[in-house]
């Protein structure tokens, strides 16, 4: 397992545009969720030890999550052709056997991770209802291996805080996860943020 963490994004951050593939073929765009009090953007994969060691939980923080009107959407941007395990037809797989309440998105291209900023499975950016960013980093302490249980702390105080219209939380950890499977066009000129 490489751990990488996210690259902490400055808060503020307008929330970059979309428009990709779900799972069930239908095309689901950034703006498709104007209106909501929140959005929250997972950068997310099927095989990586980081995302299923949080995937079940996750799963039901999420529902709680969206009960309260946040709207919230997952992306995998891993290179499919290199990691067919990510691709389409495994994720829609994945949507269906570990009911995954929430659009599951394929970004191809990896377009939107870069514009993101993304560098990690998973990575969480919480945007306000004016698709700015509030919050990045870490679901809560919880890794694969160090016995600290998956309750999504860090990420649901900050939709606590949102929610509640709260500033931001001042103290805001980096995810850790697998790093983002780049393409190789993608991996040159781009920095360290995305190696």
């Amino acid at each position: 397992m490489a751990r990488t963490p996210s690259t902490m994004v400055p808060l503020g951050t307008a929330a970059p545009d979309f428009r990709l593939p779900a799972t069930d073929g239908s095309l689901v765009a950034r703006d498709d969720f104007k209106g909501a009090p929140a959005l929250l953007v997972m950068f997310t994969c099927n095989h990586c030890p980081f995302v299923v060691h949080v995937r079940d939980a996750l799963s039901d923080l999420v529902r709680g999550w969206m009960a309260r009107g946040v709207a919230v959407v997952a992306i995998a941007s891993n290179d499919a052709e290199r990691y067919p395990q990510d691709g389409p037809q495994a994720m829609a797989e994945a949507k269906l056997r570990h009911d995954l309440p929430y659009p599951y998105l394929f970004d191809a291209s990896q377009a939107v991770a870069l514009a993101y900023h993304a560098a990690c499975t998973p990575d969480f950016f919480l945007h306000d209802k004016d698709l700015r960013l509030v919050y990045r980093g870490q679901l809560d302490a919880s890794r694969p291996g160090n016995d600290v249980p998956v309750t999504g702390g860090d990420l649901g105080r900050a939709i606590d805080a949102l929610l509640a219209g709260a500033s931001p939380l001042v103290d805001q950890r980096p995810s850790m996860g697998c790093n983002i499977k780049w393409r190789e066009e993608n991996l040159a000129g781009n920095g360290p943020a995305y190696t």
